[in-house]
Formats: C-alpha cells, structure tokens, sequence
C-alpha cells in the first residue's frame, strides 16, 4: 500500500490478541506488501500512539500512520471508545479506520459506521483467507480509492 508518492503508508493495527497480530504479520509478508505494520495491544495504547504520548513520544519511531486495523474488543478502552476519540479529534479524524474484528453483530457494524469507521471487516478464520483480505484491503484503499491530499498517512498534524 503506498501513498501518492509512491511510498509505503505506515498501517497501525490495535489488537489485545498476539495471534492474530502475528498472523497479520505473515499475512503482510505473505501478500508483499511493503509496509511498515506496527501494532498497539488497545485503545489506551491506539491514543497514545496516535496523539504521541508516553512510550510514543518520538515521531520518528512513531509515524502517523494512513490506515488504523481495529479491533472493537479490547482492554482498558475499546475499539468503539478510540473510534469515537479518533473521529471527533480534527488532527486524527482523516486517518482511515478500518474494523477488523470477530463480532459480526448487526448492532457493532452499524455503530462503527456511525462513529466514522470506513469499513468493518469480520476477521476471517483462516490464514489463506486472511491474506485475500489484506490483499484486498491494499487494493482497495491505494489502488481504487481516489482520496483528498493530506489523507495519505503523511504527517498532518
């Protein structure tokens, strides 16, 4: 997934669980996506990162990153409460968010879509399915998608 520059977004992924954070790792590799994939373990963690506090601090090994994978699950703040933290803040509100989590209640994909999310996404069971979905997500948010300048994880703010 690259920007219009031609380089590659930094995608950060908010999930409690270490499996799937890994599994979303060789599934990058597996798609060779060149990105630079960081992980957050919840939403305090998710704020932290994306407004550079405590172990975040320093921009340089804390880029802002073009995509947020988010899992609505999660300890000490959910993914719902850093949605809702995310969209309303001007200087995070442009970064893409899309929900990746098991809940496939009707009641969770509409309320993400309510608080700003741009896609909800069911985390799929297997591997080979896992890597169609980041390769579909590559496609789709770099290759298809026309977006405003300034949305393409470039530092903005």
């Amino acid at each position: 997934m690259m920007n219009r520059e031609g380089k590659p977004i930094t995608i950060l992924m908010a999930d409690d669980d270490a499996d799937d954070r890994q599994m979303t790792l060789e599934a990058f590799s597996e798609s060779r996506l060149a990105n630079d994939l960081r992980f957050v373990e919840d939403g305090a963690e998710l704020m932290d990162y994306l407004c550079r506090r405590n172990k975040f601090s320093d921009p340089a090994s804390s880029p802002r990153p073009g995509l947020i994978l988010l899992d609505l699950n999660m300890p000490k703040k959910d993914g719902r409460e850093a949605l809702r933290e995310i969209k309303a803040d001007p200087k995070l509100r442009n970064i893409r968010v899309v929900v990746m989590t098991t809940s496939k209640a009707e009641e969770d994909i509409v309320r993400t879509y309510d608080l700003g999310a741009e896609s909800y996404v069911t985390k799929p069971v297997t591997f080979t399915s896992l890597v169609d979905v980041v390769r579909t997500l590559g496609k789709y948010w770099l290759e298809i998608v026309e977006l405003p300048q300034g949305l393409d994880g470039e530092a903005n703010g």
